[in-house]
């Protein structure tokens, strides 16, 4: 298990009570040994112009789903995770519904981590593939 702790999905939906993940009707669904998953629908709140689902709310997703993720792996009293570098492939388009990204590692380093977040459509389709890099800092 890459986890420190073994995530729980009422926690996990507890902690983004009150931010722009919850108010994006982003929501946690499954928590494994080493993947995490949430749900972000496609409607008003996340629809450009378009009518198409927003690439910033894929990468609001992803960004979501890889911060956690890292953070889960650390001991927290010790050490804390930021966003170093986040860049996203849109690959398919997205009207209605729901999708549904799964975060999993790729390097879980010392000073670095690396996750890779695919974002799938209902029919399973892959829509877009972002990638996180994390730089993991010491608390003073």
């Amino acid at each position: 298990m890459v986890f420190k702790r073994k995530p729980s999905l009422d926690q996990l939906n507890k902690q983004i009570e009150n931010t722009m993940v919850e108010y994006l009707g982003i929501f946690f669904t499954n928590a494994t040994e080493d993947t995490i998953s949430a749900k972000m629908p496609v409607d008003h709140r996340t629809k450009q112009p378009m009518g198409l689902l927003h690439g910033g709310a894929n990468v609001v997703l992803a960004e979501t789903l890889g911060s956690i993720s890292s953070s889960l792996t650390l001991d927290s009293e010790k050490q804390f995770c930021v966003g170093l570098e986040i860049n996203a492939n849109h690959l398919k388009s997205v009207k209605d519904g729901f999708v549904t990204g799964t975060a999993s590692p790729i390097h879980l380093g010392k000073s670095t981590q690396v996750w890779e977040i695919k974002i799938r459509n209902e029919k399973n389709q892959l829509c877009c593939i972002s990638r996180i890099t994390m730089a993991i800092l010491d608390r003073k």
